[in-house]
């Protein structure tokens, strides 16, 4: 989806299955910007449909276990002999080699292996896993594609292609470094508490209002904590230091209580204009109509579902307003026809059931 937002002409390929199995591919906002269409990756003559269309690709996607594409005879190897130039990009959860390569996994298994999911929740609760951002999105696919653009923009230099190796455990990894760097200056504590972003300090937590939602704080310099105890009406009162971690159950307890005063909406707009680092904690279904958000255009109208828009933002070559993949994306014979089929051989091919 990224790719696509930034522009790239995405073909994916679908599983071909028995027209008596056959059911209609889930199409979501994931899906935007691209094209599809489905090969039996068995029959040697989808093979040699995909092998037609690797012939006028610059990236090669794959999220196989570790082997599958090179028993299929589309492994890197395969694929490079014939177009030297591709970058040939591999997603998993464990990696392309070591002991749990082979092995099924998801999100959580991956983050927590890697360190990520130890330290987030609450003292006297489990981890808390943060949704899947963490593993499949932040580690996994935004590293990928990261990778890809390092990879193609080598490639203007080498003018060959690579093979990157996107392992969620090392995105993960790779996104508790800072984590790493307090520890090692001892300024991390090994237990799920007492830590800066942990919500255990007072002045980085989530408190409850009035109406039972909530307000995020995160006032960590001391001018913005001293404006959230002014806002607040709690300048003068003789409360601990925001930096001195003894002093936060007290703080937080007397902070926990003036918020629940108030309604979340209320907060916000006391805190509209102030840089004591307060907002409403929103569900995604609201965040859209955030004043903030509204001006930025953060999210956008997508084949009649509001979603996130293209990000990041860019001065001379803005992202094009995406397509969702229904619009022409089921069009089989569009689609080979744009990479390089001629008009008859692809109605040939979809006629003979080789590509759907």
């Amino acid at each position: 989806m990224i790719l696509a937002d930034l522009g790239a002409d995405v073909l994916r390929v679908d599983r071909r299955e028995p027209a008596a199995a056959a059911k209609q591919v889930p199409v979501g906002v994931l899906d935007r910007g691209r094209r599809t269409l489905a090969l039996d990756l068995k029959d040697p003559a989808a093979i040699t449909v995909l092998r037609r269309l690797v012939l006028a690709a610059d990236v090669f996607v794959e999220g196989f276990r570790p082997g599958v594409t090179e028993r299929l005879g589309i492994g890197p190897d395969d694929l490079q002999a014939i177009n030297p130039r591709l970058v040939y990009a591999r997603m998993t959860g464990w990696g392309q080699d070591g002991p749990f390569a082979p092995r099924a996994g998801h999100d959580i298994n991956y983050i927590a292996i890697a360190g990520a999911l130890e330290p987030i929740g609450r003292p006297d609760s489990p981890p808390t896993p943060p949704l899947n951002l963490v593993g499949d999105f932040g580690g996994g696919g935004m590293l990928m594609a990261l990778g890809i653009l390092a990879a193609l923009h080598e490639r203007h230099g080498s003018g060959k292609g690579q093979v990157v190796d996107a392992a969620m455990v090392d995105g993960a990894a790779l996104l508790m470094s800072m984590v790493h760097g307090l520890h090692a200056q001892g300024a991390w504590r090994d237990e799920r508490a007492g830590n800066m972003f942990d919500g255990s300090a007072a002045y980085y937590d989530s408190y409850e209002t009035a109406d039972g939602k909530f307000v995020a704080l995160g006032a960590v310099e001391p001018q913005f904590f001293a404006e959230l105890l002014d806002r607040l009406g709690l300048d003068g009162e003789g409360l601990p230091s925001h930096l001195d971690p003894a002093g936060w159950p007290v703080l937080k307890a007397r902070l926990a209580e003036v918020f629940r005063t108030r309604t979340r909406d209320e907060w916000s707009q006391i805190f509209f204009d102030s840089d004591a680092c307060l907002s409403p904690v929103l569900t995604p279904w609201e965040a859209a109509d955030h004043p903030a958000n509204r001006a930025r255009g953060t999210f956008i109208d997508v084949g009649g579902i509001r979603q996130p828009a293209p990000a990041p933002r860019f001065s001379r070559t803005p992202a094009a307003h995406p397509a969702p993949v229904d619009d022409g994306g089921r069009d089989v014979a569009a689609a080979l026809r744009s990479w390089g089929f001629a008009a008859d051989e692809a109605e040939r091919l979809i006629a003979a059931s080789t590509v759907g």
